[in-house]
C-alpha cells in the first residue's frame, strides 16, 4: 500500500508507503481511531480514521497549493461510499475514465484492482467523508436487502467493479449532511461508539440506495413502453420462442418486431424483468424440465431439440438453473 503525488510536469513531489495493518485495523473488534497532520509545500491536510468490525469511517481537510496528481495503491480492496462535502477533483475509482466528484455529491464504488488515480487541482478548504466496508461485511449487509443491494454484492462477490450511480454522481441530501455531522462529531467512546458510528453508517447506505431507486424508477417511467410498443414486445417474444433452436440476433429481432434495439432489450426488461436472451434461456430451461419428466424422449434428443450445440453445454445450463444435472432430474 503507498501513495505517490507529483505535479503538472511530473515531478515526484512525495512518495510514502503506508503500514501494511490495514487488514488487521479493518477486523479489529475493538475501536481504532488515528489522526494525522501532514504540511508540505504544495499542500496540508487533517485526516481522521476510525477502524472496527469490517468498518472504515474517514474523513479528511485539505487546502492544495498546487495542481497534483494522486497514484494510491490500496493493499485491501473496500466498497466505498464517498462524499465530496467540498471542493473537486477527478478520480478513475476503478473505473475505465475518470469521474469528476464535486462538492456536494456522493457515490458508492468498488475497485477490486485497488489502484486508484486522482488528480486534484489548487483550491482551499477541500472537506471529504468516506466510508468503506470490508468485501465480508458488505456482502452481509447486502444479503437480501433490496434490488440495489443484491446488485451491487453480485458484482462484488465476482471481485467485477461497481459504481452505484454510473451515469453522474448523486446529490448529497440535507439528511445526509446531518449525518456526516454527526459522524464527524461523535461524542460516544468505546463499544457505545461502535454502535452508533455503525448505525450511521448504515442509514447512509439506505439512503443512498433509495436515492438510486428513485433515480432509476424516475428513468423507467421516462423509457415506459406504449401500447403500441408493449405489444411489439410480445410479438418479438413469441418470434423468438418459435424460433429457439436458432434464435435471431437482437438486430434480427428488433427489426422483424419494428423496434429499435434500445427499445426492444428496455421492453424486455419492463415487461418479462430479464434480458432477451435471459428469458429465451428460461423457457428453454423450463421446456426441459417438462420434457424430461414426461420420459418420451433422451437427454440427447431434448438438448438437440432445444438448439444446444451438445448435451454437455445443455446439462451445464440446466444445473446452472435448477442445480441437479438433466440425468438426475429424471432418476428424482
Amino acid at each position: 500500500m503507498g501513495v505517490q503525488i507529483r505535479n503538472d510536469i511530473n515531478e515526484l513531489l512525495l512518495e510514502e508507503e503506508m503500514g501494511d495493518d490495514l487488514q488487521e485495523k479493518l477486523v479489529s473488534t475493538r475501536l481504532v481511531e488515528e489522526t494525522q497532520e501532514i504540511k508540505y509545500h504544495f499542500g496540508e491536510a487533517v485526516f481522521r480514521e476510525t477502524f472496527f468490525d469490517g468498518y472504515h469511517i474517514f474523513s479528511g481537510d485539505a487546502s492544495v497549493y498546487e495542481n497534483l496528481h494522486v497514484n494510491a495503491t490500496e493493499a485491501v480492496p473496500a466498497v466505498s461510499l464517498f462524499f465530496m462535502v467540498r471542493g473537486h477533483f477527478n478520480t478513475n475509482v476503478g473505473l475505465e475514465r475518470q469521474r469528476l466528484f464535486a462538492s456536494l455529491e456522493h457515490n458508492l464504488y468498488f475497485n477490486p484492482v485497488g489502484v486508484e488515480n486522482a488528480h486534484i487541482v489548487k483550491q482551499e478548504g477541500l472537506a471529504v467523508v468516506g466510508m468503506n466496508f470490508s468485501k465480508e461485511r458488505f456482502l452481509q449487509l447486502a444479503d437480501n436487502n433490496g434490488r440495489i443491494l443484491d446488485t451491487l454484492a453480485n458484482n462484488v462477490a465476482g471481485n467485477k467493479p461497481i459504481i452505484l450511480n454510473k451515469r453522474s454522481n448523486h446529490p448529497i441530501t440535507t439528511r445526509m449532511l446531518m449525518i456526516l455531522d454527526e459522524i464527524r462529531n461523535c461524542q460516544f467512546q468505546g463499544g457505545h461508539k461502535k454502535l452508533y458510528l455503525q448505525s450511521k453508517v448504515i442509514e447512509l447506505l439506505a439512503l443512498q440506495c433509495e436515492q438510486q431507486e428513485q433515480a432509476d424508477e424516475a428513468r423507467d417511467k421516462k423509457h415506459r413502453l406504449s401500447a403500441t410498443d408493449r405489444e411489439r414486445i410480445f410479438y418479438a417474444r413469441d418470434l423468438l420462442l418459435q424460433q429457439m433452436q436458432e434464435p435471431p440476433s437482437l438486430t434480427e429481432l428488433s427489426r422483424a418486431a419494428g423496434l429499435n434495439e434500445f427499445k426492444l432489450k428496455n421492453g424486455f426488461r419492463q415487461v418479462f424483468d430479464n434480458t432477451v436472451f435471459g428469458y429465451l434461456n428460461d423457457h428453454k430451461m423450463e421446456h426441459a424440465r417438462r420434457l424430461l419428466q414426461q420420459a418420451a424422449q433422451s437427454v440427447t434428443e431434448i438438448a438437440e431439440q432445444l438448439g444446444f450445440s451438445s448435451v454437455q453445454h445443455f446439462s451445464t445450463a440446466f444445473r446452472k438453473k435448477f442445480g441437479v444435472s438433466p440425468v438426475k432430474l429424471r432418476g428424482l
